[in-house]
């Protein structure tokens, strides 16, 4: 079905929501969008009833840059790094709770409660943590039965500390995590004239660990530990980093998490079905934003332009009163917030950047955006529209650049604490962000600063693709006359969203 299909439903507007994110979550690895690799028969399942949209992409990446585009609307990657909610906007789930909605978080996610992550859960009017994933400090001592797996370099993690209490299937993080949101539903949800309840599930982001029958389903000649971690590299068969036995373990640990985490999936559709909640709420699967897993041998995500594996997502709603249908128009992931506000009736009053998706879903639009914009902070600018997707680099030095931000925090890196957000120092001013009159603390950078983890690495110049005729990306237009036009969409872009100067005069679009 597609979207003029979907206009000859009666769609009701749903009392509530159920997003569930599942991380690093692979569009092209999953049945309903062609893969064959790895079996998801839930997802699959349930985009069966649900409205795919097909091109949906990430913007601020990654993983809470994703997370503030997605519970408080406003694309912030242009502005700043990996960091908290700011005292000038507030999350969607604060403007719930003033319209009297109860909202519920479930999760095994641990970057949501370090710094930097910190206060996404705050106003949620009650959230549930689900510990031992990655690096959660949850243990101080290992199980000393755990032998470990390989770690390419990262040394000893918190998670060599937790595994080893984890005795059986159900007792892993993201099982947990299913079960618990499963029990929310049964036991609490129709105690609330409205809710949503929000599912933050990590898996099937790595450690890619998962307990037999998984952990050998799509590599069973292998042996040895199995490698859950994946590498952070280009060119890693190219270089020697993996063999091509450990490239294909790698793989297939991932497949391992996929499959293991749709199964539990699978028990929260049911509740759901059960609970007859697909007739007054609706049901929006998403991520964050996909995972490497040697697409151009390339593995994890490291300083590389997006290209399609990692920006080009998932996104599956079920609306009550709609059905099985498909939308093949660009949308991304401040859209998500924005429908969870129109489904709700509530207004965000500061700036936002997205565009609710309830018109495609019932048919009375045939788009809502002509372009997107995505990347990570200090990194690539990336314009997709309905042509092409553009990846700007820094025409020279990573200069200038500035962070806008009234909360210094950044993504800690355990292994490497040096690697710390830099205090402002006597470079830095007031000034004023788009749609507010906060002072915010704008702090310069220049040419051999040292930038926050995720704008750390070399770039390798412009892309241009057409990725509807190319969508393995292999024909790159840049250098063309149609990188002139490319570039000249991206200016403007970015002169509409009143995005920094410096990011015109770093990319050399002044």
């Amino acid at each position: 079905m597609s979207a003029d299909n979907i206009a000859a439903q009666a769609p009701n507007k749903p009392k509530n929501a159920i997003v569930i994110l599942l991380d690093s979550l692979n569009r092209h690895m999953l049945g309903a969008y062609g893969g064959r690799e790895f079996a998801t028969p839930n997802l699959d399942g349930f985009a069966r009833r649900a409205v795919r949209f097909d091109r949906h992409y990430s913007g601020s990446l990654p993983c809470i840059p994703a997370r503030h585009d997605i519970l408080c609307g406003a694309i912030d990657f242009l502005w700043k790094p990996w960091g908290s909610i700011e005292i000038w906007e507030r999350p969607l789930t604060a403007y719930l709770r003033a319209a009297g909605v109860v909202t519920k978080l479930v999760s095994d996610h641990p970057h949501l409660f370090e710094v930097g992550g910190e206060n996404y859960h705050t106003d949620f009017t009650a959230w549930d943590y689900q510990r031992g994933h990655e690096s959660d400090p949850w243990q101080t001592r290992p199980d000393p039965s755990w032998m470990g797996a390989p770690s390419f370099a990262r040394g000893h993690t918190a998670y060599d500390d937790s595994r080893g209490y984890f005795r059986g299937e159900a007792d892993f993080p993201g099982p947990r995590t299913m079960a618990a949101a499963t029990a929310w539903l049964e036991r609490s949800a129709r105690s609330h004239d409205r809710f949503m309840l929000f599912i933050d599930e990590f898996d099937p982001h790595e450690p890619f660990d998962t307990p037999e029958p998984y952990a050998s389903m799509y590599d069973s000649s292998w042996q040895g530990p199995h490698m859950i971690w994946p590498p952070y590299v280009r060119g890693a068969l190219a270089h020697g980093v993996l063999t091509v036995e450990q490239a294909r373990q790698v793989r297939a640990c991932y497949g391992a998490k996929l499959t293991m985490i749709d199964a539990w999936l699978g028990k929260l559709l049911g509740a759901i079905e059960r609970g007859g909640f697909y007739d007054d709420t609706a049901v929006i699967v998403c991520t964050d934003h996909g995972h490497y897993l040697g697409e151009k041998d390339i593995w994890g995500k490291p300083a590389v332009p997006i290209y399609e594996p990692l920006g080009h997502t998932p996104l599956l709603i079920a609306m009550p009163g709609v059905g099985h249908g498909n939308v093949d128009t660009l949308t991304t992931n401040v859209d998500i917030c924005a429908t969870l506000a129109d489904i709700f009736g509530v207004e965000m009053t500061h700036r936002t950047h997205g565009r609710s998706m309830l018109p495609l879903i019932t048919g009375a639009a045939r788009s809502i955006r002509d372009w997107a914009l995505a990347g990570i902070w200090g990194r690539e600018v990336h314009l997709i529209d309905a042509d092409a997707k553009y990846a700007r680099a820094p025409a020279g030095d990573n200069a200038p650049l500035s962070l806008w931000s009234n909360r210094w925090s950044t993504m800690p890196v355990h292994r490497m604490p040096q690697l710390q957000m830099p205090p402002p120092d006597e470079r830095a001013v007031l000034d004023r962000m788009p749609g507010t009159r906060i002072p915010v603390i704008r702090q310069p950078f220049r040419a051999g600063d040292l930038l926050p983890f995720w704008a750390m690495g070399k770039f390798s110049g412009n892309y241009l693709y057409r990725v509807r005729d190319d969508p393995a990306e292999e024909a790159n237009l840049a250098g063309s006359g149609e990188e002139k036009r490319a570039a000249e969409k991206l200016r403007a872009a970015l002169i509409e969203m009143e995005a920094p100067k410096d990011q015109l005069e770093r990319l050399a679009l002044a």
